[in-house]
């Protein structure tokens, strides 16, 4: 059995996963702060799967979000979890006896999206939340580049002399498409800035159509970008944003088809077939989280 944790600022989102694949339960809890509380509500969760479904886990794979050295399984710094330093991974592995995997949570959610949506060859999950980033993933494998930095289209400078990014850049697209994005430029609404948005726009607000018509634009550049750049097959757009659901992408489709139009190049690319929103009643990246570790090998002895 697999066990797959995708542990969040609010809550850990965990499921069992059967060696066909199929999730066979799945466990919601809140998420402690600090390294006790999340190394001890995590072998409670990992407890509770497995008393629940009278088995054992052979690997358990962990999405964070933060900066991960998944070769280790240390967690860096999850500054929502209160984590800095923290060998996660390792500990987890000895109260266990499983083998353990960690992530990043964006990762994992791009390796959950391949399961799901059965996508083969190559693809990339662009998730919008607060930040704007992307995981890219090649025949169900995670594909991190050189320096682990692939898919890092949120801090790709697009607008000279635009608005500071957290990065320490100017004009990125995760200033454009992002949910802190939304909260600046339409503020006042809190985690509902989307919804609000395009609410007013397609009440006809001038304001707010200009704001989310820049919105889509941003996030059209960044799946412009995975396609030109990566040439993956798909791109899956998820996250908190994903919410809006076709409100969004038949903009953003609209969008490419309008540019199909009047350039031999971009009609070349079909963009509008290679993007698509994720499936928001599946926990991708508890499922992705699952399927870090390899399975291990049977004995024939």
């Amino acid at each position: 059995m697999r066990i797959g944790l995708d542990i969040g600022g609010t809550k850990i989102d965990a499921v069992a996963v059967s060696p066909a694949g199929d999730v066979v339960d799945r466990v919601r809890v809140p998420t402690g702060f600090g390294p006790d509380a999340v190394v001890s509500e995590t072998l409670a969760v990992v407890r509770s799967l497995e008393v629940r479904t009278r088995s054992t886990a052979d690997t358990i794979g962990i999405g964070v979000p933060g900066l991960v050295d998944h070769e280790t399984g240390w967690v860096r710094h999850a500054v929502n979890l209160g984590l800095s330093e923290v060998a996660l991974g390792p500990l987890v592995a000895a109260a266990t006896g499983a083998a353990v995997q960690v992530e990043n949570d964006v990762n994992v959610a791009a390796l959950g999206a391949a399961q799901a949506m059965q996508l083969d060859g190559p693809h990339a999950y662009l998730n919008i939340g607060t930040g704007l980033a992307a995981g890219l993933v090649v025949d169900r494998r995670l594909w991190r580049g050189a320096r682990g930095n692939a898919g890092e289209v949120g801090h790709i400078p697009v607008v000279p002399d635009g608005q500071p990014c957290v990065c320490g850049q100017r004009g990125c697209l995760e200033t454009l498409a992002s949910g802190s994005a939304l909260a600046v430029a339409w503020p006042g609404h809190g985690s509902s800035a989307a919804t609000a948005l395009f609410d007013s726009a397609d009440a006809g607000d001038p304001a707010a159509v200009a704001v989310r018509d820049r919105f889509v634009s941003g996030l059209a550049s960044a799946v412009r970008i995975l396609v030109v750049t990566a040439d993956v097959e798909s791109v899956v757009v998820g996250g908190g944003l994903a919410t809006l659901g076709e409100r969004l992408l038949a903009l953003v489709r609209a969008g490419f088809d309008g540019a199909a139009r009047t350039s031999p190049f971009a009609a070349s690319l079909d963009l509008s077939s290679r993007v698509h929103i994720a499936p928001v009643d599946r926990p991708l990246a508890a499922l992705g989280a699952a399927f870090l570790a390899p399975a291990p090998a049977v004995s024939t002895a």
